[in-house]
């Protein structure tokens, strides 16, 4: 049984990640069209997701299983979140056969507005890979703006490569998408 809603979006609703969602997770981090675009590389099976699952917990980080009708399509969440500097990282990925219908767009922008209004955060940041037009699409939509490249910093598919880093203050945010 799923876990309780804990944000609507306007067409998704984000939960609370629970064991059950392990087989998904995995699923949808081992396709060949996911895992090069996170960082990811190495396969993670059930069991492996389900130990991270019950580590979420000991973190401050907020992780959010991504539902349309019921159904699991993705996730999204903040990382390596610091009260001090009031920043956090943002993450999300959606399974293959859901991309492109908006779900990420708009998971984005519910949970940026959660770090803004209810976590306080000042500012969100994203790394995105250079060919990964979608999500810069994506955070562009949302309003994060390119603020720089680290060059040469990630390793992927036997090359060195760019990563590009996004960023949004919680000022310049526009929680309606307009």
């Amino acid at each position: 049984m799923p876990g309780p809603t804990f944000l609507r979006g306007d067409t998704v609703t984000l939960r609370p990640i629970e064991t059950e969602d392990a087989e998904f997770l995995a699923e949808t981090i081992n396709h060949p069209e996911v895992w090069p675009t996170l960082g990811a590389y190495e396969p993670l099976n059930n069991q492996q997701e389900r130990e991270w699952i019950e580590s979420l917990g000991d973190s401050d980080d907020v992780h959010l299983l991504m539902c349309v009708d019921g159904e699991p399509v993705g996730t999204v969440g903040l990382n390596e979140m610091m009260d001090v500097w009031g920043i956090a990282e943002l993450g999300y990925y959606v399974h293959p056969d859901e991309q492109g219908n908006g779900y990420a767009t708009d998971a984005t922008r519910r949970m940026v507005r959660y770090a803004f209004e209810d976590r306080r955060l000042e500012k969100i940041y994203a790394n995105v890979y250079p060919d990964n037009d979608a999500s810069q699409a994506l955070l562009e939509a949302v309003g994060f703006q390119r603020e720089g490249v680290f060059r040469d910093h990630a390793f992927v598919r036997g090359e060195r490569i760019d990563v590009y880093r996004y960023g949004l203050l919680a000022k310049e945010f526009e929680a309606d998408g307009e």
